[in-house]
């Protein structure tokens, strides 16, 4: 056991664009985190739109790879918004959440986005942590937004980062 935990903590991750073959993955990632999760045809759905973008962590050296992470985003009149995000729970608090969130304001800073917008669980404290680090503020909020898998309800904060 303790092997494979130090090997864990060596692995190194890079960004790569998402790929419709990365749907299955998507979806059982997305499971560990979400009552309702996305199916790997919701998925392959969204990716197909022109406006529909994100990215896939993988393990660096590792050729084919699966992803452990991804984000899923969509630009809109100017703005854009984050779908989607997480990252494997085993493989948390490694810094994988801010290279995805990397990868997706550089797109949109070339892009010359003017904002990019996302809701939080308001009890995710550590999603909301990264995203101010990473200069989003809070401009709203959506009752009883998010459901847990007993049922009891909380609110989304909606953040906010301007980009130019």
């Amino acid at each position: 056991m303790a092997f494979s935990l130090s090997r864990l903590l060596r692995k190194t991750f890079v960004v790569r664009p998402l790929e419709i073959a990365d749907c299955r993955f998507l979806a059982m990632l997305h499971e560990e985190d979400f009552v309702r999760p996305w199916t790997d045809g919701e998925f392959e759905s969204l990716l197909s739109q022109d406006t529909v973008f994100g990215f896939a962590a993988i393990e660096e050296g590792v050729p084919g790879g699966k992803p452990c992470g991804f984000v899923l985003a969509r630009r809109a009149a100017g703005e854009a918004e984050i779908l989607t995000v997480t990252v494997a729970r085993a493989l948390r608090r490694r810094g994988i959440g801010r290279m995805l969130m990397d990868a997706v304001l550089r797109t949109l800073h070339a892009e010359r986005v003017e904002a990019l917008f996302l809701e939080v669980d308001e009890n995710n404290a550590p999603a909301i942590t990264l995203y101010r680090r990473l200069g989003f503020r809070q401009v709203g909020h959506r009752p009883d937004y998010y459901r847990d898998a007993s049922a009891r309800q909380s609110n989304a904060l909606v953040m906010r980062r301007d980009l130019r």
